[in-house]
């Protein structure tokens, strides 16, 4: 039976700086949709993923007890 080896890559930029250009991205996306389900599913995509930003720097502050 062979080992399966796990594909490695390099991430270019934190995760807090891929989640805040994803969420503006979605924000430009949302705003040249009309309104509608497809535009409200981009803004709560975007919410989601500022949430996540949020979340992710409020685990790495450091007044946080661990």
């Amino acid at each position: 039976m062979a080992v399966q080896q796990r594909h490695q890559f390099k991430l270019s930029q934190p995760l807090e700086q891929r989640l805040a250009d994803e969420a503006h991205r979605l924000r430009e996306q949302a705003k040249l949709l009309p309104p509608g389900a497809v535009r409200e599913a981009a803004i709560r995509k975007a919410r989601q993923t500022e949430t996540g930003l949020h979340l992710s720097e409020w685990l790495r502050s450091p007044g946080l007890p661990r």
